[in-house]
């Protein structure tokens, strides 16, 4: 009766062990749930960056006035009916 029952228990924990650590197992099922929440994060943060994008380079083709600003800003245009003036701000003095 013995033998019986650890051949039971040991046929048990043959059939278990795909069910837990085989290639289709819970523990490979969790391990792949989390990685998928994480790419699904990820592909959230860089859908966000996408449609900024997007945005921008909708405005850029559609108006003269966003290439305006981007060249006024980053390349300092001045029209030339403009007339440009640059305030210097006094450097704070040193205590003697």
């Amino acid at each position: 009766m013995r033998l019986l029952a650890i051949t039971l228990t040991a046929l048990i924990l043959l059939i278990q062990y795909p069910l837990w650590l085989g290639k289709g197992g819970l523990l490979r099922v969790w391990d792949m749930e989390r990685q998928i929440e994480l790419q699904r994060q990820e592909n959230g943060r860089l859908q966000t960056r996408n449609s900024a994008l997007d945005a921008e380079v909708r405005d850029l083709k559609q108006g003269l006035e966003a290439v305006e600003e981007r060249a006024r800003s980053e390349l300092g245009m001045v029209r030339h009916d403009e007339v440009f003036f640059q305030v210097l701000e006094e450097s704070p003095t040193r205590p003697r």
